[in-house]
């Protein structure tokens, strides 16, 4: 339905998108996940006909919208990272302008705010000036001006930073009765690992401009198929214990956490004793210690080297 090919761009000479390719299926959810400066939202800019690549292109149905942006522009619904809201007037005073712009009027529009409106938990709250509302609440009026035209793919550009879990709720169920109901393609991008996992049947790992791994959870998961994850919590944090773990062997990856440290490691390798004997060494007592199969952030950090939220 959607595709990229070899989409690239460059500012000043810098590339901040390179060669990205993928598509998206009619119906489908799909993710793009990256930490900051990845990429995205310039990949995002492109695919909506903001931005023009320096080279590459944007087909929808196997034609290219790069020199006829109106044709994805019409099917189309962005909901972009930051607020796109007019703070001094109301919700419906947004609403109403926005549907304007989209060419809808009269009954057909009322009936389309109220509808989005109550789907997203804000139809008591419509004649409230937007800067009254919290920033969870702005969000979820951001994705409504997004639907009112009901665009066959919408784009949402980390829809759920820096909110209330009331609003992330409302937004997640949201998305999935978009996809899941009504067939809606969906785009998704985020910082959060589980929400795409919760979201996505696909997804794209995006970093420093590119695409460097793409697949199911399944088919990314078998990535570091080879390997298991230990968590261990520690009684206190102590770099000279971190330094000579990330020294054996078996151990492809050492991860500071919050309560102690998380190795990715080489499946069934006979490393328990050794990592307790370390411990003792350097006078750090391990409070509990576990084994589970490696998750996606797992697969992330050992694609890119750090965590999705760095």
């Amino acid at each position: 339905m959607l595709e990229t090919v070899e989409l690239r761009k460059v500012y000043k000479g810098k590339i901040a998108v390179q060669e990205v390719s993928l598509y998206l299926d009619q119906g489908e959810s799909v993710g793009l996940i990256g930490p900051n400066g990845a990429g995205k939202s310039t990949t995002i800019s492109m695919i909506s006909s903001l931005l023009k690549p320096t080279s590459g292109d944007v087909r929808l149905h196997g034609k290219s919208v790069i020199q006829q942006p109106q044709a994805i522009r019409k099917v189309l619904g962005v909901v972009p990272q930051e607020i796109a809201l007019y703070e001094e007037l109301t919700a419906y005073e947004n609403l109403k302008f926005f549907g304007r712009v989209y060419g809808l009027k009269g009954k057909e529009l009322e009936q389309k705010i109220q509808e989005l409106l109550e789907m997203v938990g804000l139809r008591d709250r419509q004649k409230e000036l937007i800067k009254t509302y919290s920033g969870g609440m702005k969000r979820r009026i951001n994705i409504v001006a997004a639907l009112l035209h009901e665009p066959q793919i919408v784009i949402m550009d980390e829809p759920t930073v820096g909110i209330d879990p009331q609003s992330r709720n409302h937004i997640l169920e949201t998305v999935r009765l978009l996809n899941r109901v009504q067939g809606t393609t969906v785009l998704y991008t985020s910082h959060y690992m589980e929400e795409v996992e919760q979201l996505c049947q696909r997804m794209y790992i995006m970093d420093h401009g590119q695409i460097i791994a793409a697949g199911t959870r399944e088919e990314l998961q078998h990535i570091l198929a080879g390997e298991d994850t230990i968590i261990i919590q520690l009684s206190h944090k102590e770099f000279g214990l971190t330094q000579e773990l990330e020294s054996f062997e078996s151990i492809r990856q050492v991860e500071e956490t919050e309560q102690g440290l998380k190795l990715i490691v080489i499946k069934n390798s006979p490393i328990m004793s050794r990592i307790v004997q370390a411990a003792e060494r350097h006078h750090v007592q391990i409070l509990n210690i576990h084994v589970q199969s490696p998750s996606l952030e797992d697969v992330f950090l050992h694609l890119t080297g750090r965590t999705l939220r760095d």
